[in-house]
C-alpha cells in the first residue's frame, strides 16, 4: 500500500481547540511494500502517526492518502472496505484474558472472512495450522490451545504480532512490539516480522524504542522529534551524531533503549488473573 503524507497535522481527541498538533506538519511518502522504522524519544508523536495512518485521527490540517485515495473523502462502506487493508498492532495487544491464544490469534482473519465464518470461528477455530504457522513463527508453537491469561507478557505481545501476520494486511502498522521482550525474543521476534512482511508484500511501518534493532532490520528510518520530522534517511546514514541530537533531551532512553515504564521482562511470569465478584 502506497502512503502519502501532505502537510498531514493531527491532535489528540481530548485536545483543548487550538491547541499545538500532536503531530505535523509532515510530509512523508512510502511506496507499496517498504519497510521502515519509526524511532523518537517518548511524546515524539510515533504511535500518533500510526493511528494517523490507521485512519483512528482525523487530520487537523493536511492529508493522507493511501493508494492515492483520502480515506476521510470515502463513503462510509468504501472506507470500512479500506480499513480491512490495514492492520494497526498496538505495543499491548487486546487479548481477552480468558480466551484460548487460537483463537486469538485467528481473530485476525475477522476482516477477511464471512460473518458465517466469524462466528463459527468462536466455537470452533477453522484455520488451526494456520494459527500454529504464525506462532511458530515466534516460537510459540506450544502455546496454541494454551489460555490468554496464563502468558507472560512478552509472550501475549507475541501472540499480538502473530495475530497481525494471520491478517495478512497490504499494510502493517506495528506500535513498539519489542517493549516486553529481552534482547534475544525480540531480535528473532522482529526478524520474523520483517521477513513476513516481505514475504506477503506488505507495507510496513513500526515505531521503535530499540535503535539498534531499527538500523539493523530496517533499510530506512524516520525521526521524529516533537512531533515534527527530524529526519528521513537510509539506515547507514543514521549517524551517531543525529541520534544524540534526536535524543538530546532523552539521552536515557537512547541509552537504554526504552523508558522503564514500558520494561515488562520476557521472563515475568503470568499475568495475575482478575476475579470480580457479582
Amino acid at each position: 500500500m502506497k502512503i502519502e503524507l501532505h502537510g498531514l497535522a493531527v491532535r489528540h481527541p481530548a485536545a483543548a481547540r487550538g491547541a499545538a498538533p500532536a503531530l505535523g506538519p509532515l510530509d512523508l511518502r512510502i511506496e507499496p511494500g517498504e519497510q521502515v522504522a519509526v524511532i523518537g524519544p517518548s511524546g515524539a508523536g510515533k504511535t500518533s502517526l500510526l493511528l494517523a495512518l490507521a485512519c483512528g485521527l482525523q487530520p487537523a490540517a493536511g492529508g493522507l492518502r493511501l493508494d492515492g485515495q483520502d480515506p476521510w473523502a470515502l463513503p462510509a462502506g468504501a472506507l470500512r472496505r479500506l480499513r480491512g487493508q490495514w492492520f494497526l498492532a498496538p505495543q499491548v495487544p487486546p487479548l481477552p484474558p480468558r480466551q484460548r491464544v487460537v483463537t486469538a490469534v485467528l481473530a485476525g482473519r475477522l476482516p477477511r472472512i464471512g460473518l458465517w465464518h466469524s462466528l463459527r470461528s468462536l466455537f470452533y477455530p477453522t484455520a488451526i495450522p494456520e494459527a500454529d504457522a504464525a506462532l511458530a513463527r515466534f516460537d510459540l508453537a506450544d502455546k496454541l490451545f494454551a489460555r490468554v491469561d496464563r502468558l507472560s507478557g512478552g509472550e501475549r505481545q507475541r501472540v499480538g504480532l502473530a495475530r497481525a501476520l494471520v491478517a495478512r494486511p497490504r499494510l502493517l502498522l506495528v506500535d513498539e512490539p519489542l517493549s516486553a521482550l529481552d534482547p534475544a525474543r525480540a531480535a528473532q521476534a522482529m526478524q520474523s516480522l520483517t521477513d513476513a512482511a516481505r514475504e506477503q508484500g506488505a507495507t510496513l511501518v513500526c515505531t521503535l524504542h530499540q535503535v539498534p534493532m531499527a538500523l539493523r532490520h530496517f533499510p530506512r528510518v524516520i525521526g521524529l522529534q516533537d512531533g515534527r520530522l527530524a529526519f528521513d534517511l537510509p539506515a547507514g546514514e543514521v549517524t551517531p551524531e543525529r541520534l544524540q541530537a534526536l535524543y538530546a533531551h532523552h539521552l536515557d532512553e537512547l541509552e537504554g533503549g526504552a523508558p522503564a515504564a514500558a520494561a515488562s521482562p520476557e521472563s515475568a511470569g503470568p499475568a495475575p488473573v482478575v476475579m470480580h465478584c457479582r
